[in-house]
């Protein structure tokens, strides 16, 4: 098994591309601590690692955040291993059928119309694109013009996340809808 290593534009998260399926199509699972990954035989693993901060689970893909403490010189071949076995073992990468349980959307259902268009934007447009650097974008809300979304992986906490979302996502929801005034980051 080869697993290939990605720099994404988070200087602390490495993406890990095993060559096969990590979620598939169930989605997406993001783990922001040890507590959190319970439901996921390999994100404890990770977790199980000195200096592993943050793990997500994509599509086909592995994304890790170090702690400030650790170093990706020493920490990306132990993380290489533990995926690597994890997978030759055959475990399940996650407990149940489901990736991420969605929260309860903050949105009016007069803006049912509006909604749809926003999602099927993000879905076409902007989660290929934050995929490819290791992470997801998760819509959270509308409402009042605003739309609320949740970074997700080496999105989470990368530095150039909210400029991503004020001048990246903000401007491409307002020109293609009319009724987006503003693009919010939420928090799990």
């Amino acid at each position: 098994m080869f697993i290939e290593t990605e720099a994404t534009p988070n200087p602390a998260t490495l993406k890990f591309l095993p060559g096969q399926d990590v979620m598939g199509t169930r989605g997406t699972a993001d783990f922001a601590n040890a507590e959190s990954a319970a439901r996921s035989p390999l994100a404890e693993a990770l977790f199980g690692l000195d200096g592993v901060a943050r793990v997500f689970l994509g599509s086909d893909f592995v994304t890790v955040t170090k702690t400030d403490a650790a170093d990706w010189q020493a920490l990306r071949p132990v993380v290489l291993g533990t995926i690597m076995e994890h997978s030759m073992a055959g475990r399940p990468v996650l407990l149940g059928e489901d990736g991420e349980a969605d929260d309860v959307e903050d949105t009016d259902p007069a803006d049912a119309e509006v909604v749809a268009q926003i999602k099927e934007l993000l879905d076409t447009r902007v989660r290929p694109a934050v995929a490819g650097d290791g992470g997801d974008i998760v819509f959270r809300g509308f409402r009042d013009g605003i739309v609320k979304l949740r970074m997700q992986g080496a999105c989470s906490g990368c530095p150039s996340s909210r400029a991503t979302l004020k001048h990246g996502v903000e401007n491409m929801l307002r020109h293609y809808v009319p009724e987006v005034t503003a693009v919010e980051q939420v928090e799990a």
